[in-house]
């Protein structure tokens, strides 16, 4: 015999039982949650646009990288990336900025190609307080309290090379370069250093002729006045499509057997694909080669070819080793990782294992004190690249 219930007692015991038996699963779930950290926002700042989008998207790329081989998380947080244009420097550079400091309130902001835009932005990091995890060059700054760099500072790359092209040059070395921020930082460093250690300027002025940015694309009456100057070799600092130009244009000039160093931007990345031949020989000095023998970047490299075409640039590995650096910040920070508390927990990072060798943070300028590396472009099977043919002086401090 079966028991009959009214059918208002039958849909209430249906009710009370389908909350028995969900109530361990939404514990469960709660419970989960509560031992979960929660999401923050990171913004990323870079050129997608303008003269240098290949480099800005190179350090959107690399950061990218880091969080798809650690499933989308720094320091056990699960990360929404908040990209932003920084355009052609300062004038749309402050306004992205702003919006990703004030509106989307990142606790940390990466990235910038333009020293000029880090100067422009500099204000706005000690109004809101957010820690700054520079990807590329920059110029020096009074106060780098909440400023960080995993690159490098804009004049040590020619301060690097000074001494070789010094050592290797007989005669007068003509300085060449683009008329903004990050131009007159590189060249600075190279002819500092370079007058220091005995070597003397074919400019008639002493002084490195500066071109009009970004509007030079035609370096032929440059290569006019450095052909009457007597030079026996050039320095020079381009990057972008303006250093395609460059190199494209000294290959073919009047000045094309005289010998050319650079800081490594000028046959960087896509660039050299795009100048081919002309780029050949040129020597170059940069923080970074793909071919670095050292465990980081044998699997740095393996992750980028998995995902691109090509090898990595210094642009993606210091967008990478930014991500680095935030993950274990963001770690040391603990639950609650605001702002201040990631800035403190990076002072205490101490060395950080790269792709480019082992570098720390200089405790007064916060940039990397690091190895730099003589390239030249030679052949690499049918492709030409950026080969390490020798170590130069590690700076930074």
């Amino acid at each position: 015999m079966s028991l009959s219930f009214p059918r208002h007692h039958r849909a209430r015991t249906a009710a009370l039982l389908a909350l028995v038996l969900l109530a361990p699963t939404a514990c469960a779930d709660d419970e989960r949650d509560a031992a979960a950290p929660g999401a923050i926002k990171v913004g990323l700042l870079a050129s997608l646009s303008g003269t240098y989008q290949a480099v800005g998207k190179e350090m959107r790329d690399g950061f990218e990288l880091y969080l798809s081989t650690h499933d989308g998380k720094l320091g056990g947080h699960q990360v929404e990336l908040v990209v932003a244009d920084e355009g052609n420097g300062a004038a749309t550079a402050v306004p992205a900025a702003t919006k990703l400091l004030k509106q989307d309130r990142v606790v940390a902001l990466t990235g910038i190609v333009g020293g000029g835009s880090v100067a422009a932005v500099y204000p706005l990091l000690n109004e809101t307080k957010v820690p700054f995890v520079g990807a590329n060059g920059r110029p020096a700054l009074k106060d780098v309290s909440r400023v960080w760099h995993t690159s490098y500072l804009s004049d040590e790359p020619g301060e690097a090379i000074a001494s070789y092209v010094h050592d290797n040059v007989d005669g007068s070395v003509y300085a060449i370069g683009p008329d903004y921020q990050g131009g007159w930082d590189e060249l600075r460093g190279f002819t500092e250093a370079f007058v220091k250690a005995g070597g003397r300027l074919a400019n008639p002025d002493g002084k490195t002729t500066f071109t009009p940015f970004p509007a030079t694309t035609n370096f032929t009456p440059y290569f006019a006045r450095i052909k009457a100057s007597g030079a026996t070799a050039v320095y020079t600092f381009y990057a972008g499509s303006a250093a395609v130009d460059f190199v494209k244009q000294y290959a073919q000039s009047e000045i094309k057997d005289l010998p050319l160093y650079a800081a490594g931007f000028l046959t960087e990345g896509g660039v050299l694909d795009a100048q081919g031949p002309a780029a050949r020989d040129i020597y170059s000095v940069l923080n970074y080669s793909p071919d670095l023998d050292n465990a980081e970047n044998r699997a740095f490299v393996a992750a980028w070819k998995a995902k691109k075409d090509g090898s990595p640039t210094t642009y993606a590995m210091a967008s990478y080793d930014a991500a680095a650096v935030l993950d274990r910040a963001v770690a040391d920070a603990g639950d609650d990782p605001t702002p201040e508390r990631i800035n403190a927990a990076i002072g205490r990072l101490g060395q950080i294992a790269s792709p480019r060798g082992t570098w720390q943070f200089s405790p007064t300028t916060h940039a990397p004190v690091q190895k730099w590396y003589l390239r030249q472009v030679r052949p690499d099977g049918r492709a030409l690249s950026n080969t390490v043919v020798g170590d130069l002086a590690t700076v930074g401090g």
